[in-house]
């Protein structure tokens, strides 16, 4: 009979309820503590999701439970420690996004990982959607041909007002980078996965057009809207948008637009890849749809299904073409194939912390580009 395995959540949030349902749609795996600073918070949470135990203190958590996985679903400034913490006591990884606030720290969890012989992945989700996965076995298949060029935009709204304020734009918080670090990573990722190479150079102009925001004494929840006279205006530090070049490790170029300040997008994360064949594109609001682009006939829609995919990509069509594989199923994806490695079933789709590292890379690449206004190499 096969061992359940026994995972902690680290952090009360969204994220943090999130993968709690996520893992209790993956057989096996049952969610047995969760571990919040604000212990009332993880109580009423542990309550509200039948968790068995709650802890204020996430290192009580992993020696008293004798856990198998941590899932870190914390503010990001908090990733660092929590997974230091659950490798030096030999439990397994699994991280949302970013893995850590700096390179440094990044590389050091991805060093660490490696010496206690610990799983760790960290959390980008949108290369298990099922579309994403298609894209990525059509570019590696014969009649892609070659790579032209790729575009992409991700556009979000909910920071478009000055009463819009939470611990991301905290840089000891959050990072040196909000909106780069935070969505530009995804497409970073994505892109990366879909084409099986490596982002090598990047040029970068980041913009903060809201240059002072209102701190309110007692913040809203993320996404939710904020107004009173209660507030305290704050120097912001951090990117509200971004225009980014990408160089592949092959040559090929892309393009990204990033804002968190456009109105009426809400999760606009787009994906187009144009090759010597034909064209991709996919948007994550109309997930479970591929549009093929041809010369001879235009545009064309394969809808997600396991007859209308190819290779891998049919095990994540899990539902007829016409019912939505949408976003909690890519998270569900995600974590599925980390605990398939765990129980012995090797997975190569997820994103392992050296990946994880390279992202956190990237983003600081991004940000000495902007600085110097020159192309900067990915360390």
């Amino acid at each position: 009979m096969k061992k359940t395995i026994r995972t902690g959540i680290i952090g009360a949030g969204m994220m943090g309820r999130t993968h709690t349902e996520a893992l209790r749609r993956i057989p096996g795996v049952e969610v047995v503590a969760l571990a919040d600073r604000n212990e009332a918070l993880a109580k009423k949470t542990c309550e509200e999701l039948y968790i068995p135990a709650a802890y204020a203190d996430y290192r009580e958590m992993m020696s008293k439970e004798h856990l198998d996985v941590v899932h870190v679903c914390t503010p990001n400034f908090v990733h660092f420690e929590a997974c230091k913490a659950a490798i030096e006591a030999g439990v397994n990884v699994y991280c949302e996004k970013p893995l850590a606030n700096t390179a440094a720290e990044a590389d050091e969890l991805t060093a660490l990982a490696k010496e206690h012989g610990v799983l760790c992945a960290v959390n980008f989700n949108y290369r298990h959607n099922a579309i994403v996965q298609e894209m990525h076995e059509r570019v590696a298949a014969g009649d892609w041909g070659r790579t032209f060029l790729l575009h992409g935009t991700y556009l979000q709204d909910w920071m478009m007002y000055d009463s819009d304020y939470n611990w991301r734009c905290i840089p000891e918080m959050g990072g040196a980078s909000r909106t780069v670090a935070d969505v530009g990573s995804h497409w970073f990722d994505t892109v990366q996965f879909i084409t099986g190479k490596k982002i090598v150079r990047v040029y970068a102009k980041l913009m903060t057009v809201l240059p002072q925001r209102k701190k309110y004494t007692t913040q809203a929840a993320t996404f939710q809207k904020q107004s009173g006279d209660d507030y305290t205006l704050v120097d912001i530090n951090t990117e509200d948008a971004a225009f980014i070049l990408v160089q592949f490790e092959d040559g090929v170029l892309g393009n990204l637009v990033l804002s968190q300040v456009s109105a009426g997008y809400k999760n606009g994360f787009t994906i187009g890849i144009d090759g010597s064949s034909y064209s991709m594109s996919w948007n994550q609001e109309t997930p479970d749809r591929l549009f093929i682009g041809s010369r001879e006939q235009g545009m064309t829609c394969v809808q997600a299904s396991a007859d209308a995919l190819h290779g891998t990509a049919r095990r994540y069509a899990t539902l007829p073409a016409g019912h939505v594989v949408a976003w909690n199923d890519a998270l569900r994806n995600a974590i599925q194939s980390f605990y398939e490695e765990l129980s012995g079933v090797p997975n190569n789709r997820f994103t392992r912390f050296s990946d994880g590292a390279r992202i956190v890379h990237i983003v600081e690449a991004c940000l000495a580009s902007n600085q110097s206004g020159q192309w900067v190499d990915v360390q």
